[in-house]
């Protein structure tokens, strides 16, 4: 139901912590749960690597799959949690059943990620 232009914006949105525009593409329709093909990253992991935690305690509340591995970032939301140390969404993804490993997934690499690197 999402085009890649919304869900490439709300993603912005998610890393850059804007939350009434990630909220207005929820509601809206864009998939919490889609990878874009040119990005093979979720807007879950994508937000939890940018620090935004409010982000991504909101992208759970609306239905963001907890188990869901980001390829592109080869981690789990919970590994991603772990690593900048953002210990609420961490708890919130143990309450939601999220497991501390994942399937090994190759890291893909774009020049897309250096700019999500510098924007966020």
């Amino acid at each position: 139901m999402s085009s890649g232009g919304d869900w490439k914006e709300m993603f912005k949105a998610a890393c850059d912590g804007d939350l009434a525009l990630v909220e207005y593409h929820v509601k809206s329709g864009v998939d919490v749960n889609y990878a874009h093909p040119e990005f093979f990253s979720t807007p879950l992991v994508g937000a939890i690597l940018a620090g935004q935690e409010s982000i991504a305690l909101h992208l759970l509340d609306r239905g963001a799959d907890p188990h869901l591995v980001s390829e592109f970032d080869a981690m789990t939301p919970l590994q991603a949690a772990r690593k900048v140390q953002l210990h609420a969404v961490e708890q919130r993804l143990l309450t939601l059943g999220a497991q501390a490993s994942a399937p090994a997934v190759a890291a893909r690499r774009s020049g897309w990620v250096f700019w999500r690197r510098r924007s966020a």
